[in-house]
């Protein structure tokens, strides 16, 4: 007859186990449909968050007009000295050819001068430096032989120089690499931020952006401050006639500008060269610590690190290429932390 075994039972501490697990999963389960969704950044964070990207932006694009203007410095100052060797070579040839014409006529008289064919098969600073072979040649050669000397030695200093600035125009060129790299990816980060706003927002900023500088602008034509001289007088107004131009990092117009390609632009055109980088151009005249002293056309230069310029305009306003994504156009002083104005 078989046998009937009652199923067994699961353990006290099983269902215990079994039961917790179940309950927390409910409690998981109505905690992840009740969770309020991810909150979007408002357009003032955004707003922040892409002020502060433009403004690392332009700091790195400073750097990069730096690197670019010793770049071209450098390369101004190769070309120059790889013509002058070219010459000095050229130069030296023709001295050698005229000490072989003087070897080829004492041939033709009764053989070559030993002196001289001593010459022709070594080093003249050798040959020099033997004072008692020096009776031996006439004045036309031992003048010629110290032009060679002096050519060789002044060809082999400006080889030398050359290559020295070749190796710092190569490591010129890398740092500038670099600092394109940094912008374009400040650029970056920045326009994908922007790109979470909706078409509303984005107009809603621009249209915000666009009254202050219309209230700026108005403000800056409105008051009475003087010149600060004639030449800034017309630097000056050189800017105003590039009002709405796109700002562009590294440009120096005529249609396009970074903040220190605006200021360095507008002085030439007013017949004065000032340096290429808000740095370089916060020395390149009297500093002025009061803003009440400020006139129209002094530089005025921002952030603690002098990466930002522009034109005072007048009435506490300024005429400067902001950042990217924006034009040439009229803001408020205290829209940035002011250092101090310089007057060319």
């Amino acid at each position: 007859m078989a046998s009937h075994r009652r199923p067994k039972q699961p353990s006290r501490t099983r269902v215990t186990v079994l039961t917790t697990a179940a309950a927390a999963a409910v409690v998981l389960s109505a905690n992840a449909a009740n969770a309020a969704p991810s909150e979007k950044p408002t357009v003032d964070d955004v707003k922040s968050k892409v002020d502060k990207l433009y403004e690392q932006a332009e700091q790195a694009t400073e750097k990069y007009n730096g690197a670019k203007e010793k770049q071209e410095k450098l390369q101004k100052e190769i070309d120059t000295l790889q013509d002058n060797v070219a010459r000095g070579q050229s130069d030296l040839n023709d001295l050698r050819d005229g000490l072989g014409s003087m070897a080829t006529a004492q041939y033709r008289t009764g053989g070559i001068d030993p002196s001289v064919q001593l010459f022709l098969s070594a080093d003249p600073d050798d040959y020099l430096d033997k004072a008692s072979t020096m009776d031996q040649l006439s004045n036309q050669q031992v003048e010629t032989l110290k032009k060679v000397q002096e050519k060789q030695r002044s060809l082999a200093q400006q080889r030398a120089e050359a290559s020295e600035k070749l190796k710092d125009l190569a490591d010129t060129r890398t740092e500038l690499a670099k600092k394109k790299t940094e912008v374009q990816g400040k650029l970056a980060d920045a326009q994908k931020l922007l790109n979470t706003l909706t078409a509303a927002e984005k107009a809603a900023l621009d249209a915000k952006q666009a009254q202050a500088s219309a209230t700026a602008q108005t403000a800056a034509t409105s008051g009475s401050t003087a010149p600060a001289s004639g030449r800034a007088s017309s630097a000056y107004g050189a800017a105003q006639s590039r009002l709405g131009s796109p700002y562009v990092y590294g440009a120096s117009g005529p249609s396009s500008f970074d903040c220190s390609g605006l200021t360095s632009w507008a002085y030439a055109q007013a017949g004065m060269t000032i340096p290429r980088t808000s740095q370089a151009q916060a020395n390149a005249g009297t500093r002025i610590y009061s803003q009440s002293d400020l006139q129209v056309g002094d530089l005025v230069i921002f952030y603690g690190d002098l990466h930002h310029v522009g034109f005072y305009a007048g009435n506490g306003q300024v005429l400067h290429a902001p950042r990217s994504g924006t034009v040439v156009r009229y803001e408020s002083i205290n829209n940035m932390p002011f250092q101090f104005g310089v007057r060319i």
